[in-house]
């Protein structure tokens, strides 16, 4: 896939943004590539996804060559064709998305990171809304997403100031799970996402269509949501092999079903 390096380890898919001569900015290419990679990882062999980025950056956005082409896309084919599908897939893939931030993560490439189920962070990774630079607005769900987990005033700023916002500020924000050290980032991160797909990954699934919902829904639909979602996961082989296993005490033997 160009533009991506897609591999599977040990029933984790891991998705590499590869064009690191510019920071993994995304065209069309890429994108679309990136949405092939994520509609592979509906397969059942794969129980968890993680995406990283190759060099030092995770992603810078949208490439503004590309843009500037007159022979280019719109911005609204970008939108349309490019990261609002990426989007849908990250939120409605059954199965968790681990964010890994290697690096600088700008317009675009922040807000893909910030749809994911679980953003880890590098200590030297950074965080840019720099749509507003360049007199656009935040996109790929940023105006849905960063209200929600940093508060309306503080993403208002951050979007029109345009801040580099630093690991641990992110950190403090709670845009994140947590930061790791640069040494061993790559196989830490990993090692997250193979826990998670060693998991009951079939109620991660439920857990993520109750957060999901829970963007829209009042108290009392959510209650209603999770009655319904809470007796799926009761009929699962997942629950039975869990109650099982912690009243036998022995590990638990998850198959994501």
């Amino acid at each position: 896939m160009s533009g991506i390096l897609f591999t599977i380890d040990e029933n984790v898919a891991n998705i590499t943004l590869n064009r690191p001569q510019v920071f993994n900015s995304f065209n069309r290419t890429m994108a679309l590539a990136l949405q092939s990679a994520l509609d592979e990882c509906k397969s059942d062999t794969i129980r968890a996804v993680r995406i990283i980025g190759e060099g030092k950056a995770f992603c810078a956005g949208q490439d503004l060559q590309e843009v500037t082409d007159p022979n280019g896309p719109s911005l609204t084919t970008i939108l349309q064709e490019h990261y609002n599908p990426i989007i849908e897939r990250i939120r409605n893939l059954q199965k968790p998305v681990v964010a890994a931030v290697n690096g600088v993560a700008a317009g675009a490439g922040a807000n893909i990171a910030l749809a994911c189920d679980i953003v880890v962070v590098a200590q030297s990774a950074a965080f840019i809304q720099a749509f507003s630079k360049i007199g656009l607005i935040p996109d790929s769900g940023g105006t849905f997403f960063l209200p929600r987990i940093i508060g309306f005033q503080k993403a208002a700023a951050l979007m029109m100031l345009g801040d580099k916002i630093s690991a641990d500020e992110a950190n403090s924000l709670g845009m994140c799970y947590k930061v790791l050290p640069n040494e061993n980032f790559d196989a830490d991160t990993l090692a997250i996402t193979k826990k998670l797909a060693q998991m009951p990954t079939y109620g991660l699934w439920l857990t993520k269509q109750a957060l999901n919902a829970s963007m829209n829904n009042n108290l009392t639909q959510q209650l209603d949501l999770e009655d319904q979602l809470q007796t799926l996961a009761g009929t699962s082989h997942d629950y039975k092999e869990g109650v099982n296993a912690f009243l036998e005490k022995r590990a638990a033997n998850f198959i994501g079903k």
